[in-house]
């Protein structure tokens, strides 16, 4: 069931295939189905999350909502432990303080997670939509939010994995053929071959 093969070019490159469980959950369209909950679900926490923020001055027009949430989490308490655990993302919280970032930082987090909701629900570059929704979790990780940020952080991580077909029942499945993936497609070597013969 885990058994991988190894495929040698014609220049003796090396390719690990997949073992069929990767390639099941990963490749094909069947799972396009399971990745739609996944999505829905995670497109729906992004797009509740920021939803409140666009629609709230204090996030929109004065960021004062950032710098209170900043504030806490850069606070070190005389006899407990501090909310972040890594000194030198404590110094970049405060240093954004100082220069009091925390006015247009708060319209991008806002209008992000809104647009990482709404492409995950769409299935547009759901790829790029969990990567930007994991860094954002990440962050807030650091920052000593937990909340519900470690199973949103997971859930993103195996949908930049799935890729291929978390959007298959989405955009993607007319977004991706259209842009192409960065290398070129097995089949669209062979029929480079051939044509060259």
């Amino acid at each position: 069931m885990f058994r991988t093969t190894r495929v040698v070019d014609e220049n003796g490159n090396i390719t690990v295939q997949d073992p069929p469980i990767a390639r099941l959950l990963f490749g094909s369209t069947l799972m396009g189905w399971v990745w739609l909950v996944v999505r829905l679900f995670l497109g729906y926490q992004w797009l509740e999350a920021g939803w409140h923020k666009v629609t709230d001055p204090k996030w929109m027009e004065t960021g004062v909502a950032l710098q209170s949430f900043w504030q806490r989490a850069v606070a070190v308490p005389e006899g407990g432990r501090p909310p972040i655990t890594y000194d030198w993302y404590r110094a970049f919280l405060q240093a954004l303080l100082d220069g009091g970032h925390h006015v247009w930082f708060a319209k991008l987090v806002a209008v992000g997670q809104v647009a990482v909701g709404i492409a995950l629900i769409l299935g547009a570059f759901v790829g790029i939509a969990a990567f930007f929704g994991a860094f954002m979790n990440f962050n807030f990780m650091l920052a000593g939010t937990a909340s519900t940020n470690p199973v949103m952080f997971a859930l993103a991580v195996l949908l930049m994995l799935a890729w291929k077909n978390a959007g298959w029942i989405g955009l993607d499945r007319y977004l991706l053929p259209v842009v192409g993936t960065p290398w070129p497609q097995p089949e669209a070597r062979a029929r480079g071959a051939e044509a060259k013969v």
